[in-house]
């Protein structure tokens, strides 16, 4: 199938050929026919799966027809007709790149996007002018329309995307203020990676009855594209294997995962000390220093991007040709997410996962979820025998570490004397209040949103202020 079946209008179609693509993936021939007839849509896919292009396209031709039929081909100009809501700020930018990219020869459909993390003044200058389609971060769009900036009643088309992400960011309370603010009969296309219960009801409270119904690449399925191997090695030779691996001159373009922002920066110094060109990138960066990390990265300046999972969410970038967990993940979902960002496209990659002694719980998640053995590298000067292999259809039974491997107590957690948190564990600076918050979540695992200092971390509810709010961003027809 090619896009020219999919009753796309030639304005569309130009622009897609221009940005090289004729071959729909198949959330997209799935999803283009079913939105373009006016359904509400509940779309399960991941990241990376071509998902922007399956709402934005038709987006882009229904507002555009709408348009057509009303006072001559002109219809209203300036009135927000058709919101996107989505977690981050590098999301927010890709998303609103590509209705840009797709629209191009649409020029009565302007886009614009807002996040917080940044000054509002430029973002509310382009509300004045005049715009039809919205892709915002939930707090800031909050926050402006609480100023009167935001006027949501003529939404034609409504996207709530990455709605699993959502909740592990805590904007589910602000997207139920947003939602009284619609129209009731506007059309709604729901995405989410997984679709727990919570995220059912949500849906269920967004979507009219029946909507239907699109799932792609579920999240327990990883590439074949991708070439999976494990590195077994004792915790402190980690930086020395790093340092070692990237010796490999066909590493052009590698993205390196931590699971805390402290371990982001922790690795770029290590890198940079040893002459390699490395940028940290998460929610206590400021946006320009994330959006420069990302433009870096991009034009091949800098070499190595080091990324918390939520940092990292929606970072697309072409020719990345490896993706290394430097430290594993605690849930076996984020693994699929991470190495699901190399090997795209029909494009060949390459994950390498550095497994200590206490993170074996978590690579044997792993491999249940996946269903597959991943293969020991053994060729390097730091393989141990104190790290077991981990076995896919053994019934070993491992402990699971306390707490996230290879990471002190978490505050509150243990310890005693003064300064400490209320069971006693001993306070990091700049692990409490804004800008401070550590990128996990204790207990339960989940990744949380950073503090204002440059996530768009929800609190009780409450909207963030001024210039704080969003998470962050990077782009394809995704």
């Amino acid at each position: 199938m090619t896009f020219n079946e999919l009753n796309l209008i030639e304005p569309i179609l130009r622009a897609l050929g221009e940005e090289g693509y004729t071959t729909p993936t198949p959330i997209q021939q799935q999803a283009i026919p079913q939105v373009l007839e006016g359904h509400d849509l509940l779309g399960v896919a991941q990241t990376g799966t071509g998902k922007t292009a399956a709402f934005s396209v038709p987006i882009l031709q229904i507002l555009h027809q709408t348009a057509q039929a009303q006072k001559g081909g002109q219809g209203p100009r300036g009135r927000i007709r058709c919101l996107v809501l989505t977690p981050t700020r590098e999301l927010a930018i890709q998303i609103g790149e590509s209705f840009k990219a797709y629209g191009r020869h649409l020029p009565q459909l302007r886009t614009t996007v807002i996040f917080g993390g940044v000054g509002q003044n430029p973002q509310v200058q382009a509300l004045q002018r005049g715009i039809e389609i919205l892709v915002a971060t939930p707090g800031r769009l909050l926050d402006l329309m609480n100023q009167g900036y935001v006027n949501l009643q003529h939404i034609e088309v409504f996207v709530l995307d990455e709605a699993d992400r959502m909740l592990d960011m805590g904007f589910i309370h602000d997207i139920k203020r947003i939602l009284p603010k619609l129209p009731a009969g506007r059309q709604s296309l729901f995405f989410s990676a997984t679709m727990p219960n919570v995220i059912k009801e949500l849906s269920a409270t967004i979507l009219r009855p029946n909507p239907v119904q699109v799932a792609v690449t579920p999240v327990s399925s990883t590439a074949d594209t991708v070439t999976q191997s494990v590195f077994l090695v004792d915790k402190n030779d980690k930086p020395a294997l790093l340092r070692h691996v990237l010796k490999d001159p066909a590493i052009k373009r590698v993205l390196v995962f931590t699971r805390t922002k402290h371990g982001a920066n922790k690795v770029t110094e290590t890198l940079e000390k040893a002459q390699i060109t490395a940028e940290a990138i998460h929610g206590n960066k400021s946006q320009n220093h994330r959006q420069r990390a990302l433009s870096n990265f991009k034009a091949g300046t800098t070499r190595v991007l080091v990324a918390t999972d939520i940092a990292a969410r929606g970072i697309d970038v072409d020719e990345l040709t490896h993706v290394i967990n430097y430290e594993v993940p605690n849930e076996p979902e984020t693994y699929v997410h991470r190495i699901g960002r190399t090997g795209r496209a029909g494009a060949f990659g390459t994950a390498f996962t550095f497994v200590e002694d206490e993170e074996r719980a978590y690579l044997q998640d792993i491999q249940k979820l996946i269903r597959k053995q991943l293969d020991v590298d053994k060729d390097h000067p730091y393989t141990t025998t104190s790290v077991a292999p981990v076995s896919l259809t053994g019934n070993e039974r491992i402990i699971r570490p306390k707490g996230p491997a290879g990471r002190p107590p978490r505050e509150g957690r243990s310890g005693g004397g003064s300064g400490q948190g209320r069971s006693g564990a001993p306070r990091h600076a700049g692990s409490q209040g804004a800008g401070g918050r550590s990128e996990h979540r204790g207990g339960s695992g989940r990744p949380a949103a950073a503090g204002s200092g440059g996530g768009e971390r929800r609190s009780g509810g409450r909207p963030s202020q001024g210039g704080r709010g969003g998470s962050e961003g990077g782009r394809r027809p995704q």
